[in-house]
């Protein structure tokens, strides 16, 4: 259990760059990117949804993998090690095998997460203490909601290594965005450039925007450059 001994790939721009030029942009923007790339499966299933309208999140993937275990030796202190490990700006991503009973994330873990610099939790899972996480303005993109606890029905198998949510494979240091329409992962080799088509998306989204605005017919937007 630990961290995966290849180095994180550096970006040209920093981490909290990236993040916050990130969020400026939508994942339906990212998506169309991505698509045009010939990466048609990088969202996370439609079932992993906020905790609450309005949330949203952008980050680096600090991955964690789990799966139902009623072993509970060590599992404090496993939970500890990897809680310790988070790195500013990440997303806490987790892969559950497909749980339905636990709880991955609560209260505390999101109070340490958030000492840590933590933007965000995805949780192919469940979340519990629901209110008290509101209360932290944490977002958190989850399954499902239940008062059961991990510890004797769940535990962590490690943290920092490939995952795979859904059809989607996700690397430490890839590039999540989450948002109204969803969580997205962007591969880290190409972040940099997906952010830039995006927000070119988003100036190109303005003017088509006023073209409709002003009253022109759907087939002359088309015909100059924009779309539907």
């Amino acid at each position: 259990m630990g961290k995966v001994i290849s180095k994180i790939k550096k970006l040209p721009i920093s981490d909290d760059e990236i993040c916050e030029r990130y969020e400026s942009v939508t994942t339906p923007m990212i998506n169309d990117v991505l698509r045009a790339k010939g990466l048609l499966y990088q969202t996370l299933p439609n079932t992993i949804v906020p905790i609450k309208d309005g949330m949203k999140a952008c980050g680096i993937a600090f991955t964690i993998k789990g799966s139902k275990n009623l072993d509970v030796a060590d599992e404090m202190e496993q939970r500890a090690m990897m809680l310790e490990s988070i790195t500013k700006n990440s997303i806490c991503v987790w892969d559950t095998s497909g749980d339905d009973e636990s709880a991955q994330w609560g209260e505390i873990m999101t109070m340490a997460a958030k000492r840590r610099g933590c933007r965000g939790a995805v949780v192919d899972g469940g979340v519990r203490d629901t209110d008290k996480v509101l209360e932290q303005n944490f977002p958190v993109f989850c399954r499902y909601r239940s008062s059961n606890g991990m510890l004797g029905r769940f535990r962590m198998i490690n943290y920092q290594k490939p995952i795979m949510i859904g059809n989607t494979h996700i690397d430490p240091g890839d590039i999540i965005c989450c948002d109204i329409d969803g969580c997205i992962v962007v591969p880290r080799d190409m972040a940099y450039d997906v952010l830039c088509e995006a927000e070119q998306i988003l100036k190109n989204e303005v003017h088509i925007k006023d073209m409709v605005n002003d009253g022109m017919k759907a087939i002359d937007v088309v015909k100059n450059g924009g779309y539907f």
